[in-house]
């Protein structure tokens, strides 16, 4: 979130809106409250590579939280902020956190976590006054300091966890030169590019900033001179109201914004001017190809998608008229060199599924634990994976299956539930779907679909029998559930990401798991 030149050059422009209230944070304002931040840091002991946490919802103090220590040479954990004080706990001292940086909205789950935390030195409450020696309010912390620039000024950046959806979350750790933070790092250059940023956008961000992808997209708007309008939640027709009262040329999305947005009455989905709209990218998670299709029917040749992990190991990119012509695609390799392997290591055929590997190109290791990383690697170290499964079709583009994670072995059969999910979300009475799989005596596993049916939908046998024929219709006899639950809601982050062991880990009750 370095504003750099622009606070110069546009220093009573909109570096960020946030949506519900309107309240609007210029690039001067910005660039002092990130340079009194910094100094803060700075006069609490915390040096280039040290660490510290945000742990807060969306709102007027996260960017300038994460601004201080890209400009201080630091690394910054964005929290997800729906864990528990547990989960947090872990993260912090996982992370070897100095310092956290929390708000009032989650001060009480801070609070508890401080208590499991000893390597917190001091609770910083970005909004709000503080209580303690140990937790104290940001405006009375940093009264005094300067606006300006510290004198040692390099650049940082963040510090990320894997979601969790599979285990325990990662911290994923890149190597940080030591330059100014003017120059920014050469994943950041790339992704510029790849996404289409230019000075003066407008970019509209509807998920949460503890997120990679939000968190390098905002980043980039504002280092472009551009303005960010923050949603703090997303809902489907206030995210279309805004395109048309900001004119937003720029946004990103997750697959099951989509979704949300398709099921939307019609009178609803025609309401808005989306005409400003120049480029709309989305990933997290494969897009169901129904649904990636009646968005491009909706919006046209503006969707483009990619595929690069939070490790950032590489990328592959396709846009609407790409997709078109291959059906389910990611897209073509644009940063790293690709390989598909079978359980063996060796390259599998054109159109088969495998393991997806990357030549790293960008280097990564996973903080504090040389055990996952190791997993993560080639015998070698020439390659990393993070378990996903795809094959590369005839003309040299990259199709996701699923994570290997999630494979279900039902009677020696590999079945991999992505493909039954996305089908399942097509449903005109489904509003989401997991689907994994739960023990059988004869089979090992067989597949289970959990659901969350649409408001009025009554869920039962009736949903049930209806659904599994709707799956028949489509599927061969091993991948239709056997059985469906249903659920109010299922656990998904706002970010997209299913936590789908939650759900899994209740039908296996005391057996072992083979997600770990």
């Amino acid at each position: 979130m370095y504003t750099g030149k622009h606070a110069r050059l546009r220093p009573l422009q909109p570096a960020f809106i946030m949506a519900s209230t309107g309240e609007a944070v210029t690039y001067r304002e910005l660039e002092a409250r990130s340079n009194r931040l910094a100094h803060l840091l700075r006069k609490l002991g915390l040096q280039r590579l040290d660490h510290y946490s945000i742990f807060m919802e969306n709102n007027s103090r996260y960017l300038e939280a994460c601004g201080a220590g890209e400009r201080s040479g630091l690394y910054f954990t964005c929290v997800n902020s729906y864990l528990t004080s547990g989960e947090l706990a872990y993260i912090l001292n996982n992370s070897q956190s100095r310092l956290l940086i929390t708000s009032v909205a989650k001060l009480d789950v801070a609070r508890e976590a401080l208590k499991e935390s000893p390597n917190i030195e001091l609770c910083i409450v970005a909004d709000g006054p503080g209580e303690s020696e140990r937790i104290v309010g940001l405006q009375v912390a940093a009264a005094g300091l300067p606006a300006t620039p510290i004198s040692d000024e390099c650049v940082g950046t963040a510090m990320l966890y894997s979601s969790g959806t599979t285990g325990r979350p990662k911290g994923i750790l890149r190597p940080l030169p030591e330059q100014p933070p003017v120059q920014q790092l050469p994943i950041f250059d790339f992704l510029e590019k790849l996404w289409r940023y230019r000075e003066g956008m407008i970019y509209l961000s509807p998920a949460p900033l503890y997120h990679s992808a939000p968190q390098a997209a905002v980043n980039l708007t504002i280092r472009c001179g551009g303005t960010a309008i923050i949603m703090e939640t997303f809902d489907p027709e206030r995210y279309l109201q805004l395109i048309e009262q900001w004119g937003i040329t720029h946004t990103q999305l997750v697959p099951t914004m989509f979704s949300r947005m398709l099921k939307l009455p019609e009178e609803v989905r025609t309401r808005y001017d989306l005409s400003t709209l120049e480029v709309a990218i989305h990933a997290a998670a494969p897009c169901p190809a129904q649904v990636k299709e009646d968005m491009i029917k909706w919006w046209g040749p503006i969707i483009h998608e990619y595929y690069g992990a939070t490790e950032g190991l590489g990328f592959t990119a396709c846009d609407s008229e790409q997709w078109l012509a291959h059906r389910g695609t990611v897209g073509k390799v644009l940063f790293g060199d690709l390989h598909i392997l079978d359980d063996t290591m060796q390259p599998c055929p054109r159109g088969t599924a495998g393991t997806v590997w990357f030549k790293t190109g960008s280097p990564f290791e996973y903080f504090n634990d040389p055990e996952r990383t190791r997993e993560a690697r080639s015998a070698d170290g020439t390659m990393s994976t993070v378990g996903d499964v795809g094959y590369v079709d005839a003309d040299g583009y990259l199709h996701l299956t699923d994570r290997a994670t999630f494979m279900i072995i039902s009677g020696g059969v590999n079945i991999y539930p992505q493909e039954c999910e996305n089908l399942l979300i097509t449903h005109p009475k489904v509003a989401d779907a997991a689907v994994f799989g739960v023990p059988n005596p004869d089979l090992g596993e067989e597949v289970k679909a959990v659901i969350q049916p649409l408001p009025g939908i009554i869920p039962g046998s009736e949903l049930e029998e209806e659904l599994i024929a709707f799956c028949r219709q489509s599927l061969s006899r091993q991948k239709v559930p056997r059985s469906i639950d249903f659920e109010k809601e299922l656990p998904r982050l706002p970010t997209g990401k299913l936590y789908k062991r939650l759900l899994r880990d209740r039908y296996w009750g005391n057996k072992t798991s083979r997600i770990v």
